[in-house]
């Protein structure tokens, strides 16, 4: 519902692809870029071609988009395929036929352009650059900024154009550069027996003046078009995006228990911050596991070899017949059903693979032969192979997958998720979802097995639970995203690593990237974090900005500094303590009651850093933006220093400055007129959390944010409005919390002769402040008169009452 709501809220979501922005928004964008603040370096040059107008066309060995030449030097079997006014499929022919093709498109050069890669198999991240061979293999995702005028004057607005590798068929997309600064497309069915000659509906491309309204509406003319995925504002949003979560992976491992599960879960009610939603991720299930031997020496990479030898629970949660596992609860009912009635859990969710476990399902074992599972051994595709190998998959290609049967695979999801919701499960988890291009040969190749898998697990959550219960993980191939009906949460980046400082940073850029694709589709998940951790506040700023579920694990015996860990991940500790957290931190994320404030939407980078390094380049700051009801806001962060992206030569800057310096402005907020309305100055107030200072700008205005490696700070801005034609106001929220505005519901004003009332709901407790131009008479909570705050910067506090869940405060002038 909050979605939805969400959706019908932005002027521009029911526009039709091929039409422009409306006046408001063009002008309304051009006037909030000041000229100090310009969003490029380039001094690229456009050649214009004869064609004049917006459709992509292919003439004189050119591929032009609005006028402009994008790729030049096109070969002759490459196929355009007219759509709307400004879009169109391209393709290319071959005279042989393949089960995997890589066709040239034509040359890419002297252009600012992003791209979104895998650079493992599960996993995606981006990379920036300027020419065709800063075109990584396996892209997915390619946008290039257009400039006009000449290199001495470049235009101050650039344009947009959006490359999309898409599924024709039994074929699956993906483009990639090379040495000559050529575009290329490869085409492949994962399957040889699956051959064409042929693919013109291969990659979508499509011109607009705004990057996120040509993202979204491609993503929804493509849900048309392909008829095989939906949109996130079209999907039931699961109910524990709006709670707080823990996670029990990184605490445990695959050592999960009982007694550990709910020592963590009275840690974070004792502290405050009651988790709603738990995950027991792997290591619940029952499962063989050849490969480890007890007494021998651990192999690493061997945990992947395990494989289901049943639905059910393992004895760890299953006390066993002649009760030698005292400690075990009777089953995983019970157990269940004991810690929701202990610490008020909301949801309780269980991880599993997509296959079942890592290594599939034992062939041979009693409970699992009716799913005919058969022994494979991936193989990955020369994509994937040009980039990052996995110890995972590495693992699974040493010791074979027990691949279930197609036929049978609706069944087998539908006896799983009914045992577990027999159990008082809520959800699950479903990773390793990748898995199924390695394994395609001979089962119809990967798209049409993607297809058959994706469409019995989310039938099968459709049936058994009630809340659309579902997480997806390691899917991030778009045979996987292109085929997502209904699920409406997926992992959004490699895993969150305590252990490794080079990985902070990259985490936190990747993920805000990654969101401009994956977040049209699903609502992008951020992974668990440590509260009681070096970069904690830099994780949980992050969180508070990206609209997405926020949950914790925790490390069982102390907390981490990553400055004096080493970069591979470490073994599990044992379980010797309840947990530890910071709850000073998680208590700026997590109301009382355990929900928490998030933004609307998806958190993704501001304009001007969608096209720079924010991690490798030595000098800029991450800016991720995002709405909330009725206030914008901004998370800044110094990414530089830490880490190297993978699959570069590049390394990062050791010299790198100690501070960095960034201009910010109430225009990095996209969509901010969805909450300026008929009243507003201008102006906005911007409260900076880091400072607790409030400060007065004009829209157009910039100013300057100074922050150390791994510092960060989230401003909230808000639209200073004219109420009683003389008292000009801004609500913030409550600013004790991360995204203040989030606390806010509704603002309403209402006005006599004599007096200016102004109503504000929201909810939970803490300080709310406001900016106010003129000191108030008197400050109501739920209509008690309060105590207030004036300070001269004409920041507004009043405290709400602790155990408040909701308010309405009446402010009177």
């Amino acid at each position: 519902m909050v979605q939805a709501i969400a959706a019908s809220c932005s002027p521009l979501s029911s526009l039709p692809l091929n039409a422009r922005l409306s006046p408001f928004r063009c002008s309304h964008r051009r006037s909030w870029r000041p000229v100090e603040a310009s969003r490029s370096t380039s001094t690229t040059t456009w050649k214009h071609s004869m064609f004049i107008g917006t459709r992509p066309v292919l003439k004189e060995g050119a591929l032009s988009v609005d006028g402009k030449d994008v790729l030049t030097d096109v070969p002759e079997n490459v196929v355009v395929t007219p759509l709307t006014n400004s879009s169109a499929f391209v393709g290319a022919t071959s005279n042989v036929e393949g089960s995997r093709h890589v066709f040239t498109l034509g040359v890419i050069q002297d252009i600012r352009l992003l791209c979104l890669f895998r650079f493992k198999i599960w996993w995606m991240i981006p990379r920036v650059g300027v020419s065709g061979s800063d075109i990584p293999v396996e892209t997915q995702m390619l946008l290039l900024e257009v400039r006009e005028g000449s290199d001495l004057e470049p235009s101050d607005e650039p344009s947009y154009i959006l490359f999309l590798p898409v599924l024709d068929g039994k074929f699956r997309s993906s483009l990639q550069g090379n040495m000559a600064d050529e575009l290329e497309l490869c085409i492949e069915s994962g399957d040889p027996a699956i051959v064409t000659s042929e693919s013109r509906k291969a990659v979508f491309v499509n011109y607009g003046e705004n990057p996120f309204d040509l993202m979204k509406e491609s993503m929804k003319f493509l849900e048309k078009e392909l008829g095989t995925f939906a949109v996130r504002e079209r999907k039931q949003m699961p109910a524990i995006l709006d709670w707080f979560g823990w996670c029990t992976w990184d605490a445990f491992y695959q050592e999960v228990n009982p007694k550990g599960i709910r020592q963590g879960l009275k840690s974070l009610s004792d502290g405050g911050t009651p988790a709603k939603f738990i995950i027991i991720d792997d290591g619940w299930q029952d499962t063989s596991n050849e490969f480890q031997k007890e007494g021998e020496p651990f192999v690493e990479g061997s945990e992947f070899g395990g494989r289901l030898v049943s639905i059910k629970e393992n004895q760890k949660f299953r006390r066993s017949e002649n009760g030698s596992l005292s400690e075990a609860p009777t089953d995983l009912k019970e157990f269940v059903s004991d810690i929701k009635g202990t610490y008020g859990l909301k949801y309780v969710y269980v991880w599993h693979a997509l296959m079942g476990y890592w290594g599939g399902l034992l062939p041979g074992a009693e409970a699992t032969k009716k799913y005919n599972p058969v022994l494979k051994y991936p193989m990955q595709s020369p994509g994937n192979l040009a980039n990052m190998r996995d110890l995972s998959l590495d693992a699974m290609e040493n010791y074979g997958v027990g691949v279930i049967d197609p036929a049978t695979i609706s069944q087998f999801y539908d006896d799983l998720h009914s045992y577990l919701v027999s159990q008082g499960v809520d959800g699950v988890k479903v990773d390793v979802q990748n898995i199924l291009e390695t394994v395609a040969t001979d089962l119809g190749g990967r798209v049409s097995l993607t297809r058959q898998f994706q469409e019995a697990l989310e039938n099968s959550i459709t049936v058994n639970f009630q809340d659309n219960s579902i997480i997806s993980c390691m899917g991030q191939s778009t045979d996987s995203i292109y085929h997502c009906q209904q699920s409406a949460i997926t992992r959004a980046s490699d895993d969150y690593y305590p252990q490794n400082p080079a990985t902070q940073t990259l985490h936190i850029a990747a993920v805000a990237y990654n969101s401009l694709f994956l977040g049209e589709v699903v609502v992008p998940d951020w992974d668990m974090f440590y509260s009681l951790h070096d970069a904690a506040e830099f994780h949980a700023v992050a969180r508070a900005v990206g609209g997405c579920p926020v949950y914790v694990s925790r490390n069982p015996r102390t907390s981490y500094s990553i400055m004096v860990l080493p970069k591979k991940p470490c073994p599990p500790y044992p379980v010797d303590k309840p947990g530890n957290h910071d709850f000073e931190i998680l208590k700026k994320l997590v109301l009382p009651d355990g929900s928490v404030l998030r933004a609307k939407y998806p958190g993704r980078p501001s304009r001007d850093c969608l096209f720079i390094d924010p991690v490798m380049d030595g000098k800029s700051l991450l800016k991720i933006w995002n709405m909330n009801n009725c206030t914008g806001v901004l998370g800044i962060f110094n990414c530089q220093g830490a880490g190297s992206w993978p699959c570069t030569d590049k390394k990062v800057i050791e010299d790198a400055a100690s501070e960095i310096s960034a201009s910010v402005s109430p225009s990095d907020v996209e969509f901010l007129e969805e909450v300026t309305g008929g009243s507003w100055t201008g102006d906005c107030a911007i409260f900076s959390f880091k400072t607790g200072s409030v400060h007065r700008s004009s829209v157009e205005e910039s100013m300057n944010v100074t922050l150390k490696v791994l510092e960060c700070d989230v401003l909230t801005i808000s639209p200073i409005k004219v109420h009683n034609q003389k008292v000009q106001f801004a609500p913030i929220g409550l600013i004790d919390l991360y995204n203040s505005g989030g606390a806010i519901q509704a603002v309403d004003i209402r006005s006599k002769s004599s007096t200016s009332g102004i109503h504000i709901k929201g909810r939970g407790p803490g300080t709310f402040g406001a900016y106010s131009s003129t000191r108030p008479r008197s400050c109501t909570v739920n209509s008690e008169e309060r105590e207030f705050e004036f300070r001269e910067d004409k920041l507004l506090k009043i405290s709400i009452p602790a155990r408040t869940s909701s308010w309405d405060i009446v402010i009177s002038y």
